[in-house]
């Protein structure tokens, strides 16, 4: 049975670092939409922020296009702000890449941390991500985001270290004893 594992929040809210810590513990393949479209940001002079979110959206449709071509019994991390596409639309491609099982790892973060983290992060960058202008969004975002809920969920508190020791251990119980995805869907 296909399982992905989504590793969900908004920018800066630590997603990288827990799919990379997820897709080796359990040696499986980790798709990212940020390692999609980067380079393809760099084939442009200026990308603004609508280019950015066209190539972001194909990066998405290139992630759910992997997962539908690989093996039932893979399991893939992905590592992607969800929320930034419409939940209809998740829910489209987990039903066309024929995935039995969803776990998705909410990193849920204060509005101080992200911000903090997103000004830390700004020098290396690439070049299209968006700037110091988006900290009041994305300070906005981490009040009100939420996880899209689908499958088994597991809140990961990114203000709290010791919540990080009990992620892939849960993780492990989860997957012995997911039930699949429900197959009736509406869009």
């Amino acid at each position: 049975m296909k399982t992905v594992i989504l590793v969900n929040g908004i920018p800066a809210s630590g997603k990288s670092t827990t799919a990379t810590k997820i897709a080796d513990y359990f040696t499986c393949p980790y798709l990212s939409i940020d390692t999609i479209k980067e380079p393809f940001m760099g084939l442009y002079h200026d990308v603004d922020r609508n280019l950015n979110r066209k190539l972001g959206q194909a990066a998405y449709q290139v992630i759910w296009n992997t997962i539908a071509q690989a093996p039932d019994e893979c399991v893939y991390v992905v590592d992607a702000w969800f929320g930034f596409r419409p939940k209809a639309e998740l829910l489209r491609y987990v039903d066309e890449a024929n995935i039995d099982h969803v776990i998705e790892v909410w990193n849920q973060v204060s509005p101080g941390t992200v911000v903090e983290r997103y000004k830390q992060r700004l020098p290396y960058r690439k070049k299209g991500h968006p700037g110091a202008e988006y900290l009041p969004e994305l300070e906005r975002l981490a009040r009100q985001a939420q996880p899209m809920n689908i499958g088994e969920l597991i809140w990961l508190d990114q203000d709290d270290t010791p919540s990080h020791a009990k992620l892939l251990p849960e993780i492990t119980d989860r997957i012995a004893t997911l039930s699949p995805v429900k197959k009736t869907i509406n869009y």
